[in-house]
């Protein structure tokens, strides 16, 4: 089972992971937590319908990273627009923007805060025997499958990740180049999201 998940009896997953791995994703997922934010503060209100209704940003974000993880829902750059229409496609974005951007950075700071529990629990159960395996169950999968996802999605913007094409382009970068490190992790990280994927299939 090194490297791959596989579905548990019952339902839900494991892998073998050492500890160098368990280092790895809990240090990508710290990485992207720190990226998506804190979320509000818990005491900014005493009505919970203040936070219901609570606008979020409704331009999208500057760094690269975070508007691939939160795009904007009305474009489309494979369809050209006239200038009125992309004027509508942006009002349209922003709207949406508003609504929904701080549900789904809560949703993806959950799941990030997930996988680094797991881990640590993970850790703390086999502290000096070099590795463990990973049992998650089928809603742990489905945070780790999202987390997973959103790292990938995040590595693939710092590497300019845009189709297929690039994707393949990763496998004959020579050793010495500096993105390697990074090429690596982006590449085994979809090891694991494609087995994972694999052990959620009825």
């Amino acid at each position: 089972m090194p490297g791959t998940f596989e579905p548990l009896p019952g339902g839900g997953a494991a892998v073998a992971l050492d500890d160098v791995e368990i280092s790895i994703i809990r240090s990508l997922a710290v990485q992207l937590l720190e990226l998506i934010g804190p979320g509000p503060a818990e005491d900014a209100s005493d009505d919970p319908l203040a936070e219901l209704f609570a606008e979020g940003p409704s331009e999208p974000p500057a760094d690269p990273v975070l508007k691939r993880l939160f795009p904007d829902a009305y474009s489309d750059p494979e369809q050209p627009a006239s200038p009125r229409d992309a004027e509508e496609r942006r009002a349209y974005s922003a709207e949406f923007r508003r609504y929904t951007e701080n549900d789904l950075r809560a949703g993806k700071r959950d799941n990030a805060l997930a996988v680094i529990r797991s881990l640590d629990a993970l850790s703390s159960a086999s502290a000096g025997e070099g590795g463990a395996v990973l049992k998650l169950s089928v809603e742990e999968s489905q945070r780790w499958l999202s987390a997973l996802n959103d790292l990938r999605l995040a590595i693939g913007s710092r590497l300019d990740i845009t189709d297929e094409e690039d994707t393949d382009l990763l496998y004959r970068l020579p050793d010495e180049d500096p993105r390697k490190p990074m090429v690596m992790a982006y590449l085994w990280l979809g090891g694991l999201q494609e087995t994972l994927v694999g052990t959620l299939m009825p």
